[in-house]
């Protein structure tokens, strides 16, 4: 009963910060704010531990709710780690646009105790997606969720929302990449991802000096973030699709699929906006060749000369 988990930080908490916070309760053993170990980048939660219960308490207590830049802060007791408690991160889309963070927990609530949620807004209009993404306790209660939850219709929603377990990359394969990317800038990728590269419309994996995952000297530079193409989509690809397969991989504030404007349906490509190049990048990585029902998609930085 001394180690705290606190979730919602803003984004721009350093450690030390989170430290200094939590040493103006009592005096504290250990504290760690968790960063993405790819990209550094904080993770938005750490842990406290505390050398007596008592204080632990006072800080749940004093803490608990409090108002940091735009977050509200979330402390509680940290569980042990185990396999039930793993992989228990939903995916939910088709939510009504009107749906406040508090409104999605009160849904999902009946089902277990929720540990974070939050729901996808567009940066530009600050209206809500439609998606978010609940985490539970335990991934029984998760898999609960989905049973109650999926295909229903909840109120003020248009059509029934999907839930479904949240795409998780794989920390190693990503790591892998990445020290490739990073560490041997002149070497061409190892079989089989180079021997996969005549199948696609761009190369997946250039990597040559200055050269992009696209093959190309200027990637997709967009306002304050990175424009991905996505090629070969089927033609019932909906947004909520390229959200799933995106969002895993960091913060995306667009998804825009390009459809015929008589059927409505997509026309074979779509543009994820992503605001960190590292995390664009691991996407493009993992995810160009990625087979989608049938077809192998193609993805890659949006260039001048990619489709408008």
């Amino acid at each position: 009963k001394t180690n705290l988990i606190v979730n919602y930080l803003p984004q721009s908490m350093t450690q030390d910060e989170l430290k200094s916070l939590f040493s103006s309760i009592g005096e504290i053993e250990s504290c760690k704010l968790v960063r993405d170990k790819i990209t550094g980048q904080s993770l938005g939660y750490g842990f406290v531990n505390y050398t007596v219960p008592k204080v632990a308490e006072k800080a749940i207590c004093t803490l608990n709710g409090l108002r940091l830049q735009t977050k509200t802060i979330k402390v509680s007791y940290a569980r042990p780690s185990s396999v039930s408690i793993r992989n228990a991160n939903l995916y939910v889309s088709g939510l009504p646009k009107t749906m406040a963070q508090k409104e999605l927990e009160q849904l999902f609530s009946q089902y277990g105790r929720i540990i974070t949620s939050r729901i996808l807004f567009d940066q530009d209009t600050g209206l809500s997606r439609g998606v978010g993404f609940i985490r539970f306790d335990k991934r029984i209660e998760a898999e609960e969720a989905i049973k109650g939850l999926n295909g229903q219709k909840p109120a003020g929603a248009t059509g029934p929302i999907t839930v479904k377990f949240a795409n998780n990359p794989s920390q190693k394969s990503s790591q892998a990449i990445l020290s490739q990317l990073y560490h041997s800038p002149n070497r061409r990728y190892p079989a089989p991802l180079a021997q996969q590269a005549h199948r696609f419309r761009f190369p997946p994996m250039n990597i040559d000096g200055m050269t992009s995952l696209a093959g190309i000297n200027i990637p997709g530079r967009v306002g304050t973030g990175w424009c991905i193409f996505v090629y070969n989509l089927g033609p019932d690809t909906d947004e909520s699709i390229l959200w799933q397969m995106f969002g895993p991989f960091g913060a995306v504030t667009n998804v825009k699929v390009i459809r015929d404007f008589n059927t409505n349906k997509c026309k074979g490509f779509g543009f994820v906006t992503m605001t960190n190049y590292d995390e664009a990048v691991m996407a493009i990585a993992s995810l160009n060749g990625y087979l989608l029902g049938d077809r192998v998609l193609q993805v890659s930085f949006k260039t001048n000369k990619t489709h408008k």
